[in-house]
């Protein structure tokens, strides 16, 4: 019999062996049934981060946007509204626009008006039919159902959406301006400099930066415990429910996208994560990225709790006299999340169990598999993208007149000049 003998790099003078760089076990969150088997499926390979590169990634939580606060700063300082016109001039007609524009304003146009050297418009234009021809199963389930519901249960992004505003009121208006604003993003050309997509992702960072100002100045707010307000860790959390999650939360729907058609949609974020602003370091430029943020992320901000509750409940509990119509919509979007995220998690969060509900949404599912043969169909491609386009506006527009949604947030400038 052959026995072999190990020797450690010590055995044999060799430097000692770092612990920073040993892989980390999973988290919790992605331990349980079904994202172990996400992990398994979809994941490339072992993500696990090691110890070193959690550090690196934690000193990001303490960081904001400091172009976007420096513009919030100048509001403060500028007589009431001066700053905001200053703004909405500079975001509708160009920096040029605004006379003798404060240096603040220069600074963030000038990131925000750069087009990198790996910006690709073939990708951009590509990963818009595709999150087109998404239509409803993107906008309003993978979106509202696995995004948004399973942000919830990073409880430290909770905090700023629980301290600015009534749930149950604020919740359908912010889901709504929200599903309007990555329409805009994702339609034809939304990202051309004048477009509703682009102008509207800096008025979101305004937005933010007026958020992470009003948050940081409260006594109650506990840095050790919360970290900064809307940092950059969880602005990179939120670039990437808007591309891995969305796309996992189709393909659990049966919609299929191919390796080439993927690449194009991270290469799209990697572009809106820049105009969001969110640090270049923290903004992943392929799938393979957005997966080892994804576990990050998961190790150090899934971590729910009361607040994760509160806001789940405010999304998916209508009112008492709700029509039945809307609650069966609502409760299939809660069934939707349960299969998703999965019990534990659904549990935590009080997503109600309803198994026949279950059963039509993985029915569904099926159903849209046997669809995706659109592939091998001439034009079916084209005229699923124009139908998911059509219905997801269609969607969307009667949501943001009900809940008296607004393009731009005005009503957070109260945020910039208190005191």
């Amino acid at each position: 019999m052959n026995t072999v003998t190990r020797f450690s790099s010590v055995d044999v003078g060799g430097p000692p062996v770092n612990p920073r760089n040993e892989k980390l076990p999973d988290p919790p969150f992605l331990s349980g049934f079904p994202m172990n088997v996400f992990m398994r499926l979809l994941a490339p390979g072992d993500v696990r981060a090691t110890v070193a590169q959690r550090e690196s990634f934690r000193r990001f939580a303490n960081m904001g946007d400091p172009l976007a606060d420096a513009v919030v700063a100048m509001m403060q300082r500028l007589p009431t509204g001066e700053g905001r016109r200053m703004f909405e001039t500079a975001v509708d007609q160009g920096i040029d626009a605004v006379e003798d524009p404060p240096e603040e304003l220069v600074a963030f146009f000038a990131q925000v008006d750069d087009r990198p050297y790996w910006l690709d418009q073939a990708k951009l234009d590509l990963a818009v039919r595709v999150t087109m021809r998404t239509g409803l199963w993107g906008i309003a389930l993978a979106l509202p159902g696995l995004a948004l519901t399973g942000g919830y249960l990073a409880s430290k992004a909770d905090k700023p959406l629980v301290g600015t505003g009534d749930l149950r009121r604020m919740a359908p208006r912010r889901l709504n301006e929200t599903a309007t604003w990555f329409i805009d993003v994702t339609s034809p050309d939304g990202l051309d400099r004048f477009a509703p997509g682009f102008t509207g992702t800096l008025r979101v960072r305004l937005m933010h930066a007026m958020v992470r100002a009003a948050m940081a100045r409260r006594d109650d707010w506990d840095f050790a415990a919360w970290d900064h307000p809307v940092n950059q860790v969880q602005l990179a959390g939120t670039l990437m429910l808007f591309s891995l999650a969305n796309l996992a939360g189709c393909q659990a729907m049966g919609v299929k996208f191919s390796r080439r058609e993927r690449d194009a949609v991270f290469h799209f974020w990697r572009y809106v994560g820049l105009l969001m602003g969110v640090h270049p370091e923290l903004i992943p430029a392929t799938e393979d990225d957005t997966w080892r943020l994804f576990w990050l992320e998961a190790d150090t901000e899934f971590l729910p709790d009361q607040d994760s509750y509160r806001l789940a409940q405010a999304l998916h509990s209508g009112p008492p006299d709700e029509d039945p119509l809307t609650a069966l919509a609502r409760t299939y979007l809660s069934s939707y999340s349960r299969l998703v995220l999965g019990r534990s998690h659904a549990d935590q969060l009080g997503l109600p169990d309803n198994k026949p509900l279950q059963a039509a949404v993985l029915a569904t599912s099926a159903i849209n598999r046997m669809f995706e043969l659109r592939r091998f169909i001439p034009g079916a491609t084209r005229l699923s993208e124009e139908l998911g386009q059509w219905s997801r506006r269609r969607f969307v527009e009667r949501g943001f007149a009900a809940t008296g949604g607004d393009r731009t947030y005005r009503r957070h400038d109260a945020l910039a000049v208190a005191g």
